[in-house]
């Protein structure tokens, strides 16, 4: 997360969130910022969003709001959502009290409150259970004399710790998915975690399943995506909970590799490497294809063969296996179509820059043009940096990139199916061959026209065949 860049006072979000808050005092009720944009304030940090919390009951926040679109998301939870625009919205909840949480996801029963202490003491950890008086932050400009701290949050803001409210293993069993934001946040912050909170994970590491792998499969992304991926995923290694959620990452512990080649050590570590150079705000397809990239390793370790001298240690198939591993995982925690083809392709594809000074015009061309070919760099790149820190292949194909025009990579066709027929040739399964052939010729600069690109059809293939 970045620093603010102008006054937060100024920020859309917080003139929203402000004036509810402002509209809810008029009235005659408590309302206050609460949650991780406190926290973000108390850090002098830009909140994404914010959320108040308030005394009025749900109906009541609704009423006073007649003129905005405001609607329930949450009515058994008391939350409100008012949107002032289609890029400001602000999530107004009212104090409440949990109930037991039976499936640990959600509790069971809610009831409302008009103590904010109560609804404090129901959230997950210190530095997220602050509230701040935006009347006398507006006043004063000094978040911590605004801020109302029932659980030491600011203390432990101080102390960079993160720390369950109350009884760690409470917390956790109320909400399991609870485990891994705490990662989550300390990845991001650079916190540790408090070891009696750190030990309530391991004990309750193997109830993670429980939460749906939609909300898990969100938590990882943003573990890898928010900055500190490497910090986040050796947490989720030390707190026991990655065997649970992601036992092929598990795998890659101890899995040695050629030293002339990774020198950096097993595919653990270089894994977590390539996780480590991994900037805040990369995309999610990058990050999880810098995880997955060497996933098929630990299933293809070949050690070298005694018998043989220059023998090495080798993973023949380590590709092909990865993405089949790749597949099943991402499928396993839901991940769309779209997200997952990207995913594989960055597995399936991050050993071809061994080849690519030697490939066909063709062949580099058809490579160069693979979607989001950025991102294959930025992988390969990493990839480098974190084994041999030879980037001569990556200079090579980033030059190619950048150089070539896209009418060369991607040129119009000079045959189409609709030419092979009118030439006289039958359809059928030979047509891909035939159109393969022909835009590789294209590619390579040896056809330029269409009679050209008809007269090497016959020559490779053959005339039409007469009826």
């Amino acid at each position: 997360m970045a620093e603010s860049a102008q006054p937060v006072s100024s920020h859309p979000g917080y003139i929203a969130a402000r004036q509810i808050a402002e509209t809810l005092r008029g009235a005659g009720h408590q309302a206050y910022l609460a949650g991780g944009c406190v926290r973000d304030l108390l850090l002098g940090l830009a909140p994404k969003d914010y959320d108040v919390a308030t005394s009025a009951t749900p109906d009541a926040v609704l009423a006073l709001f007649p003129d905005k679109k405001a609607f329930t998301v949450g009515a058994h939870f008391g939350v409100v959502l008012i949107c002032e625009s289609d890029d400001v919205s602000t999530e107004v909840a009212t104090f409440r009290h949990d109930g037991a949480y039976s499936d640990g996801r959600r509790p069971d029963a809610v009831r409302f409150s008009s103590d904010p202490r109560e609804d404090v003491l129901r959230r997950d950890f210190t530095i997220n259970g602050m509230l701040l008086d935006t009347a006398l932050y507006d006043r004063t400009a000094d978040a911590a004399q605004a801020t109302l701290d029932y659980v030491g949050g600011r203390n432990d803001l101080a102390t960079r710790t993160i720390r369950a409210i109350g009884n760690p293993i409470e917390r956790f069993a109320e909400d399991k998915l609870r485990m891994l934001r705490a990662v989550r946040f300390a990845a991001r912050l650079g916190f540790s975690i408090e070891p009696a909170t750190a030990e309530a994970i391991r004990t309750l590491a193997s109830e993670i399943t429980v939460v749906s792998p939609e909300r898990i499969r969100d938590e990882l992304t943003l573990i890898l995506t928010e900055g500190g991926a490497r910090r986040g995923f050796e947490l989720l290694d030390q707190l026991n909970l990655l065997p649970y959620i992601l036992p092929e990452i598990n795998k890659l512990h101890g899995v040695q590799q050629p030293p002339e080649y990774h020198p950096e050590g097993d595919v653990w570590i270089h894994t977590m490497l390539l996780l480590e150079k991994l900037p805040a705000g990369a995309s999610p397809a990058l990050a999880w294809g810098a995880l997955l990239h060497d996933v098929g390793k630990p299933a293809t370790f070949r050690p070298p063969d005694p018998a043989i001298p220059t023998d090495r240690i080798r993973f023949n198939g380590h590709v092909e296996v990865g993405v089949r591993i790749a597949e099943i995982l991402l499928s396993r925690l839901r991940f769309s179509n779209e997200e997952s083809a990207q995913i594989v392709a960055l597995v399936k594809n991050h050993m071809r820059f061994g080849d690519v000074k030697h490939m066909r015009e063709s062949t580099l061309k058809r490579f160069l043009r693979l979607p989001h070919f950025d991102e294959h760099l930025a992988l390969h790149r990493i990839d480098c940096l974190s084994s041999h820190g030879d980037l001569s292949l990556y200079e090579f194909a980033k030059q190619k990139y950048e150089s070539v025009p896209v009418a060369e990579i991607r040129p119009q066709l000079l045959l189409t199916g609709r030419e092979l027929i009118a030439a006289g040739y039958n359809p059928g399964p030979g047509f891909k061959k035939m159109l393969e052939a022909a835009e590789d010729a294209q590619l390579e600069g040896t056809i330029s026209n269409q009679i050209e690109a008809l007269h090497f059809i016959r020559e490779r293939f053959g005339a039409p065949h007469q009826s």
